[in-house]
């Protein structure tokens, strides 16, 4: 059953009436209930995670992966995707999203358009064909993984977009010329159109008052964005669950799901708090510490927490299951660069399965007939009177009704 340690605000109501071919209520039925999946994304990057035919340490990385993740975010950094026209990385990305889907893992694509990774060979065009070749990119995307990849980073980081100086780049000198709201609307617009079903989030690291009012400006515009996206890469240190809370209050005022969308938080020394730009941070070598392992578990566990016991947040991303791959080279993933777990992913998994995790239990109706648990938003698999059903438990809970198997007709 679910411990004491899971946040009030997600536990839901599952309710089962059990009833006889009469429909009257069933006293004393015997059901048995057990948790297949959380409605909650509990999500990390798999850029490279190994595919089934692996073997040695990448088949035991794809199996950490698995035993702690449901939702995937895969690379469509546009520069590294299609380094050249036309030729795109799409084969490798979708093997990858098939060998995920066949697992029951819901994918994100990150991103359509980002001024960051922006193709070298954009600049070479005019700001029109820029603009033609956006709306190419996205369309060919977003209709060649429609049914695989369920939502996507519509686009990245555009709070900064009109003003980025880091590099020049084609979708930087696009905004300055179109306006910011104009490749906002386009990247969502392009994108909707391409695959109608598929969610489309804005997403940002900066979480100032400057987000929100780019928020606001695309709702006042009529842009349909279906989640906020919210980045939280802690390499200075775990920012705390009262500046997370903050976070996710203020952000809940536009009443859209929220996503945590990359986090992170390093087991070793920490990046210096001068530090701007988390990418002029350059080291040799960054290891992980003992110490630094434990005050990551920590962490992690005070994190998700935090993010779950809000009520918008709808998922967690994780931005990397191991060191090696690591995003700077920090020590930030949940496992170590030889391939073991750290303390962190056994918390988390712990946490997540243990904790918050409907555990398949025998169950007996009361004298009307009904079961009455609580747990997380999700699937359930039910057994009554031999027969399973399958059982999706909504925010705000659910009331089914179960009835013994009809007799089958007399010849």
């Amino acid at each position: 059953m679910i411990a004491a340690s899971a946040p009030s605000t997600r536990l839901e109501p599952l309710e089962l009436r059990l009833v006889d071919q009469d429909g009257a209520p069933r006293p004393g039925a015997v059901v048995t209930v057990e948790q297949t999946r959380h409605a909650f994304g509990f999500g990390c990057i798999a850029f490279d995670l190994p595919e089934p035919a692996a073997d040695g340490d990448g088949q035991d990385l794809a199996s950490l992966w698995h035993g702690l993740f449901t939702m995937a975010t895969l690379p469509f950094y546009w520069r590294w995707f299609e380094p050249t026209p036309g030729a795109t990385d799409a084969p490798r990305v979708r093997r990858l999203a098939e060998q995920l889907r066949a697992r029951g893992v819901r994918i994100k694509g990150h991103p359509l358009l980002w001024h960051t990774l922006a193709p070298t060979w954009l600049m070479e065009r005019s700001d029109q064909e820029v603009e033609d070749a956006i709306r190419a990119r996205i369309t060919r995307e977003a209709s060649d993984f429609a049914g695989l990849v369920d939502q996507w980073d519509a686009i990245n980081e555009t709070v900064i977009l009109p003003v980025f100086e880091a590099e020049q780049n084609a979708v930087t000198r696009l905004a300055r010329a179109r306006g910011r709201m104009h490749v906002i609307r386009l990247a969502f617009d392009t994108a909707r159109a391409a695959d109608p079903t598929a969610r489309l989030v804005l997403n940002d690291f900066d979480l100032s008052p400057a987000y929100e009012d780019v928020i606001e400006e695309c709702l006042e515009a009529g842009v349909e964005i279906d989640a906020i996206g919210l980045q939280t890469h802690m390499h200075k240190g775990y920012r705390g669950e009262e500046q997370i809370a903050e976070v996710l209050e203020r952000f809940s005022r536009f009443g859209l799901p929220l996503q945590m969308t990359e986090t992170t938080l390093v087991s070793g020394d920490l990046m210096p708090a001068h530090i701007v730009d988390l990418n002029d941070y350059v080291v040799d070598s960054w290891p992980s510490t003992p110490e630094g392992e434990e005050r990551q578990a920590d962490e992690l566990v005070r994190h998700y927490r935090t993010v779950l016991s809000h009520p918008a947040a709808e998922s967690l991303t994780y931005w990397g299951l191991d060191d090696a791959s690591a995003w700077l080279g920090a020590p930030a993933g949940l496992v170590r660069r030889d391939g073991t777990p750290k303390p962190g992913y056994h918390a988390l998994r712990e946490l997540i399965h243990d904790h918050w995790w409907v555990q398949r239990a025998e169950h007996r109706s009361d004298a009307d007939g009904v079961v009455r648990l609580q747990g997380f938003a999700g699937d359930y698999r039910v057994e009554a009177d031999g027969q399973a059903h399958e059982v999706t438990v909504p925010r705000g809970g659910t009331v089914t009704q179960l009835g013994p198997v009809p007799a089958p007709p007399r010849s």
